[in-house]
């Protein structure tokens, strides 16, 4: 197997784990987790926190599927999921600001590590799916 090969199929592994991660966690918004999750939504959000909570789950599992099942969408596909996790970032920040335990987050250390791995998600759903060159290409069409 030549280089760019292997490359691939590190890049289709990684979109397909991400996308099995989110459909499963979108799966547990809905069920078995679906309080700790409502602990997360910041106050201020005007909605009641079960829709949210209910919402963002319906959203995971749609983009979790797509990331596994839409091969030739994948880059936008991989850009709508960097902006999802770009949304839902306020809610991390509230569970530490507000020293929310949950997901067995319960120390400032914990919750802040959590912070840190949000960019990781953003950059691993550009990554996996090529949607960071379709944003390159994209710019480059308006900025000649």
């Amino acid at each position: 197997m030549n280089r760019a090969t292997v490359g691939h199929w590190v890049r289709t592994g990684a979109r397909v784990l991400l996308g099995l991660a989110l459909t499963s966690a979108g799966i547990s918004h809905l069920g078995s987790a679906r309080a700790e999750f409502q602990a997360q939504v910041p106050p201020w959000v005007p909605l009641d926190p079960d829709f949210v909570v209910l919402a963002s789950g319906v959203v995971e599992i749609v983009l979790g599927l797509a990331l596994i099942v839409l091969y030739h969408w994948k880059a936008w596909v991989g850009i709508a999921t960097a902006l999802f996790f770009i949304a839902i970032f306020p809610g991390n920040i509230s569970q530490f600001v507000n020293g929310i335990d949950a997901f067995g987050l319960d120390t400032d250390e914990a919750r802040g590590i959590r912070l840190l791995f949000q960019p990781l998600l953003v950059l691993w759903a550009l990554w996996s799916t090529g949607g960071w060159g379709l944003i390159k290409r994209q710019v480059a069409k308006w900025n000649p």
